[in-house]
């Protein structure tokens, strides 16, 4: 368990756990997810015009999720595999949890940028437990820098981890809030990484724009 830090939301946790899936797990697992989830390219939008995302995903949860202004449809179809992950990751973390976004990075060229995963459905300091399989890929994570500095990511505090085959991260406390994380590309050979991460979806207040920052209490336990 590692506290990157200390703020006036709180303390922001990484909990890593390398080989939480055996080698030989992590290795049907990964060929049986690649072979038989729906992987497809989402839309998503800036500043009007849209783009695909330069990694391919699914999701599964009773609610729909929303971010970068476009939505990804419930899907309460949970491929069993899947389930067994759930059950396995809410034992080792102490959460629970109702909803999964899987990514599938097919080389280095795919990524995500920086982002936190804050939007009023994830609720109040959400937990987001991820597990990796397939090649090793670059988990970054950058401070947010204080309101005086508007906004300049310039010299904030920077964090790398690589993110192996089998390995558990879990992010908790106040790192949605006070760090920012992305998996950058990268210019060498890497083979295809799936990531699945767990969170807990809460309905969004009525009226209120999907996929927008809102804070209110977390009902999670």
């Amino acid at each position: 368990i590692h506290e990157i830090s200390h703020g006036p939301t709180g303390v922001s946790r990484l909990r890593l756990l390398p080989g939480f899936l055996s080698p030989e797990e992590a290795d049907w697992m990964f060929s049986k997810l690649l072979a038989e989830l729906p992987w497809s390219q989402k839309t998503n939008y800036r500043q009007g015009e849209a783009y695909g995302e330069p990694r391919l995903t699914c999701w599964f949860g009773e609610l729909p999720y929303t971010y970068a202004r476009s939505t990804m449809a419930a899907n309460a179809q949970w491929h069993p595999l899947l389930s067994t992950l759930r059950a396995a990751v809410e034992q080792a973390s102490g959460r629970s949890f109702n909803s999964l976004l899987c990514n599938l990075y097919r080389d280095g060229r795919d990524s995500i940028g920086w982002h936190s995963d804050d939007e009023a459905s994830l609720g109040d300091g959400p937990t987001i437990a991820s597990i990796s399989l397939g090649d090793t890929r670059v988990f970054g994570l950058r401070k947010r820098p204080p309101p005086d500095e508007n906004g300049d990511f310039t010299y904030v505090e920077q964090i790398r981890v690589p993110l192996s085959h089998g390995t558990l991260l879990v992010m908790d406390g106040a790192t949605q809030d006070d760090w920012q994380h992305q998996v950058a590309k990268e210019y060498h050979d890497r083979g295809p990484r799936i990531n699945l991460t767990f969170r807990t979806m809460f309905p969004e207040p009525e009226g209120h724009r999907p996929g927008t920052k809102l804070r209110f209490t977390s009902m999670r336990p």
